[in-house]
């Protein structure tokens, strides 16, 4: 059985492992015709992306109702989405009301963090009974959505589970998707995890302090990127010492825009 994903388009792809093969057993090793799933798993995987893409359109209208715009901010472990948060919520909180959504799988520490800084936030920990430890989806944003006040904010931003594969795929009902890559990545990231990538507007390259002690090409990189991504927008920054003027542009632009 091949691997299934979807694209934003609605598309499903399979991808299988080569041909089919036959090999000689030396021992029976029991019946495995249980293993050909591969109709049945299509079919679940679709109604569970039709109903979360149901509750994302929800989650979307209830933003725009009350005015708010909303970024699904994801990245891989550990590429410094919560610190640019904390320098953003610092950043922006005479100029707008700013909420946060912080997904982690366990704890409140990144949540912590970012308390203090003006911003309502709601946590949610994925495992603890939401089952998708991975990534947030729509029916886990809109639990979140419940524990704030939107009328009282003009952004929202989501900052999704540490992961470079399975929060791409699931739509939360945000108006924006962008993601921070760090430069300790390798510039072969976009050509390896290509959904991710592809689903993003805005690519914060954090960690360019780093940059004289890597070996990372940046022009490389950014081939890399447009080879999946040629619409997708490269925003440098440093995070921890506070340089990240052109992703609170960017978030500026999005929300003078709305």
């Amino acid at each position: 059985m091949g691997r299934f994903h979807r694209h934003d388009d609605g598309e499903w792809h399979t991808h299988d492992h080569g041909e089919v093969h036959e090999h000689e057993h030396h021992d029976d090793v029991g019946d495995h015709s249980g293993y050909q799933t591969g109709a049945e798993r299509i079919e679940v995987l679709e109604a569970i992306f039709d109903e979360n893409d149901r509750l994302a359109a929800a989650n979307q209208a209830a933003l725009d109702a009350a005015g708010v715009i909303a970024v699904n901010l994801m990245s891989s472990p550990g590429a410094g989405k919560t610190t640019l948060l904390q320098h953003t919520l610092a950043a922006l909180r005479d100029e707008y009301r700013c909420g946060v959504v912080e997904g982690d799988i366990a704890t409140s520490l990144d949540a912590d963090k970012l308390s203090g800084l003006g911003a309502q936030v709601a946590l949610l920990n994925t495992g603890a009974g939401f089952g998708g430890e991975c990534h947030l989806d729509a029916p886990m944003v809109a639990h979140a959505l419940e524990g704030l006040n939107l009328d009282t904010l003009d952004l929202l931003i989501i900052e999704n589970v540490g992961n470079l594969v399975c929060p791409a795929e699931f739509d939360v009902g945000a108006h924006h998707k962008a993601m921070v890559f760090a430069a300790t990545e390798g510039e072969d990231k976009p050509l390896k995890y290509p959904v991710m990538f592809a689903a993003v507007e805005v690519v914060v390259l954090n960690k360019i302090d780093l940059l004289p002690y890597l070996d990372f090409d940046e022009s490389e990189f950014a081939a890399n990127l447009a080879k999946i991504n040629p619409h997708a927008k490269i925003i440098r920054a440093c995070a921890t010492k506070g340089d990240i003027s052109e992703w609170l542009d960017w978030l500026r632009t999005i929300t003078a825009a709305a």
